[in-house]
Formats: structure tokens, sequence, C-alpha cells
């Protein structure tokens, strides 16, 4: 049995918040046992995440020793927009979101960016703004950063490997982001309820018929929660010659992070490779 960390040396935490999940994540350099830590916490479903997370800061093992650490990453899984870099203006990024993402009643929110130099775009995203406060009075320097981020940033670049165009779908907390590139630019993103594997399907070829793909050559990649994955795979082979499931451990070269299990794909990719 491998022996349990008690004390964590690092410098900075990973905390990811999904709709109805949380989690604290932090890399100890000096710890060569148990170089990673990952500690999902169970949210109660009666109260708001801005209370969880204060609760989880009290009884959260791995936040009893953080006392020294000043800095913190959030990975946010929320609904977000993308916006051609060219066309973003920062003074109205809220009107924009709000018009795209009403919100809900009595609903009181900050709305924040993150820059995609590499794909041309500002991804713009809300969070809660309690949930805001109760970071930023913890912590020194609080990096917010929407989900999807480090994902279309990692496999942007990796589909320049080969010559054929390539279709992504990236599966968590029951939705699916399914995206394609062309060059440096999106040339397909969007996020979709799928709970269940019949509906990934659905969408995954309806994307692929509407971009036009060829069903011999071009290829369709999975990655992350997928929901029945080898029964998905399956259908999908019915149709698409080249459909393949990303294997975290031989991407990311064997990493640490990849031996954490139920660590989330896009928080092992902030982990590995940044945003």
């Amino acid at each position: 049995m491998r022996r349990k960390c008690m004390e964590v040396k690092s410098e900075k935490v990973y905390i990811r918040i999904g709709r109805n999940s949380l989690s604290f994540t932090a890399f100890d350099v000096d710890n060569t046992a148990c170089p990673l830590r990952f500690e999902p916490y169970v949210v109660k479903g009666g109260i708001s995440m801005p209370a969880n997370l204060r609760e989880a800061f009290k009884r959260a093992d791995l936040m009893a020793s953080d006392s020294h650490i000043q800095q913190a990453q959030v990975l946010v899984d929320t609904p977000s927009m993308l916006v051609p870099i060219e066309q973003f203006d920062e003074p109205l990024i809220e009107t924009l979101f709000n018009h795209s993402f009403p919100a809900k009643d009595e609903e009181r929110r900050i709305v924040l960016y993150n820059v995609l130099p590499t794909l041309n775009a500002v991804c713009i995203f809300a969070v809660n703004k309690d949930l805001h406060k109760v970071l930023n009075d913890r912590y020194e320097r609080v990096q917010f950063i929407q989900a999807m981020t480090p994902v279309w940033h990692h496999l942007h670049q990796r589909s320049f490997t080969g010559r054929r165009n390539k279709l992504y779908g990236c599966f968590h907390e029951k939705q699916l982001d399914i995206f394609s590139f062309q060059q440096n630019r999106f040339k397909f993103a969007n996020s979709f309820e799928a709970a269940h594997f019949s509906d990934a399907l659905y969408f995954l070829l309806y994307v692929w018929k509407q971009l036009r793909l060829d069903a011999q050559h071009d290829e369709i990649h999975l990655v992350g929660d997928i929901p029945d994955q080898d029964a998905l795979l399956q259908e999908l082979k019915r149709y698409v010659q080249k459909a393949y499931l990303i294997n975290p451990a031989a991407d990311f070269q064997e990493s640490p992070a990849t031996e954490v299990p139920g660590l989330p794909y896009d928080l092992m990719t902030l982990i590995v490779k940044g945003r």
C-alpha cells in the first residue's frame, strides 16, 4: 500500500471547481514517494459552492497543511465563449458574455477571460462573485483558468502531428467539448450535454458531417471521462475509420500526474503542460 503523504511542501495549490465537484491538488517537489497529492472533496448539495469551499478549507486534509501557500491556480469548469482576438474588446466582455449566458435571478458573478495567443482567440467566462472573494481572501495570488484552456492549447499543438484533419472530443462532468483547428485558429468549438454514450455519438457524428470530414482519411480523437468508451469507440468506427482514444500516460510521457487515480484530464494537462 502506498504511504499516505501528510505534509506537502509546495508553493502552489491547484483547485478545480466544477458544477458539482471540488478538488485540491499540490505538487511536492521534495517528496519522491508521493510527488503529487490529489484530494477530491465531497460537495454538499444543500449549500452554495462558496460555502462548500469554506468548509473544505477547514476539513480537507490537503488544506490543513497549506497555510504557507500563497498562490492558487483555480481551474473552473464553467460555460465559456470564444472571441477572435482581433475582435476582443475588454470593456465589452461583461455585456457580451451576459448576452450569451444570461445570469440567473440574483446571481452575482465576475466575468473574466483567458487569452489563447497561439489560437488567436480569447476565452470569456464567469466566476461566482462570492467564490472569487473566498479565494482571494485566502491566497495572495489567484489565477482563474477556464477548464478547457489548457486542453485546447495542448491538443492544438498535438494537431500538427500528421497531415490529416482532426476532430477532438473532450469529456468532463457529463459534458462533451468538440473542437477542431485549422492552422492557428479554431475551425469549430462547442459544448454539449452528453451524459450517455448515445448522446456523445450523435453530437460527434453531427459535427463530423457538418465539417465535411473524410470518413476514410481524417481522424477523431477522444479523451477524458468517456461514458462507455469501448461501446462509443466501436460505434464510431462504423462510420469513421480512424477513431482513437488518447492515452494520457503516453501523451504526457508517463508524468507522475498520469498515475493519480481520478485526476481530471483538464487538470492533468494544466499540471503537466501549463495553461
